[in-house]
């Protein structure tokens, strides 16, 4: 793998950025090159929130993400913003608890995960965002799925440790759809 485009994106409270800074730490423990460009709206909560991740072999020329190899959508406002924007024969995620329309294009592979139901069907409320990850890991083999408890660790902080174990189901009940 040389490099990969990710451009999560969704509204403010989704874990939008922190799915991103996730994936990011895991390729700098690979050793890899490594770009993380969150940008949000100024409402934060409820406004747009996009991550773009860059992982390469190769040094990275610029951080933006124009044309992903990896759209993650959490809403349908994201899907319908990004979805033209993906390379042929890249990845579209998309919530299919949240978006309820069909893709457009059919020279990508579209992947339908009702994130924010199985998060709330296993009270992981808050953590669609991690089971979409755990099938975006699954489908592109992205990073290796064993090591995902050393990023957790890196991007989870010590105040937070309480949710490290939630993270890790969320992630595996993605993987294992």
């Amino acid at each position: 793998m040389a490099t990969t485009q990710i451009l999560f994106a969704g509204f403010g409270g989704q874990g939008i950025l922190f799915s991103g800074k996730f994936l990011a730490y895991e390729g700098l423990l690979e050793d890899r090159q490594v770009s993380w460009l969150p940008s949000y709206g100024p409402e934060m909560r409820g406004g747009t929130a996009n991550c773009s991740v860059i992982l390469s072999d190769d040094p990275i020329g610029s951080p933006i993400v124009s044309a992903p190899d990896i759209l993650i959508a959490m809403n349908l406002p994201s899907y319908d913003k990004y979805e033209g924007s993906v390379n042929v024969d890249g990845y579209a995620f998309i919530d299919s608890s949240l978006i309820h329309r069909e893709a457009v294009r059919n020279d990508i592979k579209t992947v339908y995960v009702p994130a924010t139901q199985i998060a709330a069907d296993n009270s992981l409320e808050g953590l669609a965002n991690m089971v979409m990850v755990g099938k975006v890991i699954k489908e592109t083999n992205i990073i290796p799925f064993e090591n995902i408890d050393r990023a957790l660790e890196k991007v989870i902080s010590a105040r937070h440790q309480n949710l490290a174990e939630a993270n890790r189901k969320a992630l595996a009940l993605g993987y294992n759809l």
